[in-house]
């Protein structure tokens, strides 16, 4: 059965409703007089506890609900497989409109805390859609980090509104992370994609790991460098194709789990002129508000020229994630016709006045 309720990830131009589950199952969704399969190539999967099905953008805002469908794959057979009794649950869902005041908030680095991250986004207050930024799990060392992923979404969200998911470097590391991709939302296996909810365009990047390739910590697990080159090639791509002067949108953001375009010192120093060429392409072309970043556990807001700036920062950059012993703070966001403003608020129920984003 799902263990937590679904979560609606936003990528590109369609939704990936995704679930975990805790017995091998049969899964699908219907939105309006349509049904949408958790199937590879025809065939139903039921050889995973993750699932996940993708629907068009434009169909379930404009259906404003969907129902899952569960059914227990008893066993698998070439021949009259047994299957259990079908159950359905049905969930309402709620689009970003393209007008007016968009709440959002963002947690990262939560590292298995589940739930204080979810207390400090309750004491923002009612969102239109939840950020994801990375480090959910302490790490991929088991399936059962990665729920965390699931049960934090199911829990802010209810499934009822849109999710957005960047992966960090913790969750590139444990005997599980091979299967990450496979666990969450990705643009056809890549974890960096862009998308558009309300009159917000936005690009997920993805730096990887934050050491060298060849540090022993990795024990040659990783091939993190030829990933962020073809992350230039997309971001070229991007800029070639203009997706985000598309009628209608308003804001731009960028979010990536580490802000990269700051100086670290060995051996964090990693991709000088990777970086700087991401740098430069956000700044020149597609011009974002605001790039949104966990990864170094402080809260604060940098604008271009602060400390965070040496490889050319494009615009002003959040850092809105602190995870302390138990406790966490995380950021809310309000995108309006005024600008962009944010909140750190703590799972103690803190929270701190609102900061303009300039």
């Amino acid at each position: 059965m799902l263990i937590t309720k679904p979560a609606v990830f936003i990528v590109g131009d369609n939704y990936q409703i995704m679930t975990c589950v805790d017995r091998a199952e049969l899964i699908w969704v219907k939105v309006g007089d349509k049904e949408y399969f958790d199937a590879s190539n025809g065939v139903m999967r039921t050889g995973s506890l993750f699932h996940s099905v993708s629907v068009p953008k434009e169909v379930l805002d404009n259906a404003g609900g969907y129902t899952v469908y569960e059914r227990e794959m008893i066993e698998r057979k070439p021949y009259f497989s047994v299957t259990g009794e079908v159950t359905e649950q049905y969930f309402s869902f709620k689009p970003v409109l393209t007008k007016g005041e968009i709440r959002a908030y963002h947690i990262a680095d939560a590292h298995n805390r589940i739930e204080s991250p979810i207390k400090a986004a309750k004491a923002f207050g009612e969102i239109d859609f939840l950020i994801l930024n990375g480090d959910l799990p302490d790490s991929s060392s088991s399936l059962k980090n990665i729920e965390n992923v699931y049960i934090l979404a199911g829990e802010i969200t209810g499934g009822n509104i849109p999710v957005i998911f960047s992966r960090g470097n913790h969750d590139m590391r444990g005997i599980c992370a091979e299967n990450f991709a496979d666990c969450t939302p990705t643009d056809n296996g890549k974890s960096y994609f862009t998308f558009s909810l309300g009159n917000i365009w936005g690009i997920v990047l993805d730096c990887a790991e934050d050491k060298p390739d060849s540090h022993e910590e990795y024990g040659f697990t990783v091939a993190c460098h030829s990933f962020r080159e073809a992350q230039t090639d997309f971001i070229k791509d991007i800029v070639s194709k203009k997706p985000y002067e598309a009628d209608g949108i308003e804001k731009r953001v960028v979010i990536v789990h580490n802000p990269f375009t700051d100086k670290k010192k060995a051996p964090f120093d990693i991709e000088g002129e990777i970086y700087a060429e991401w740098s430069r392409l956000l700044k020149e072309y597609i011009k974002p508000d605001v790039m949104i970043c966990g990864h170094k556990h402080i809260c604060g807001v940098f604008p271009v020229g602060d400390i965070l700036d040496y490889y050319g920062q494009p615009c002003t950059i959040v850092v809105g994630a602190k995870p302390e012993g138990e406790e966490f703070t995380g950021c809310g966001y309000v995108f309006s016709d005024d600008g962009i403003k944010v909140s750190f608020t703590r799972s103690t129920g803190e929270t701190t006045e609102f900061i303009n984003v300039e």
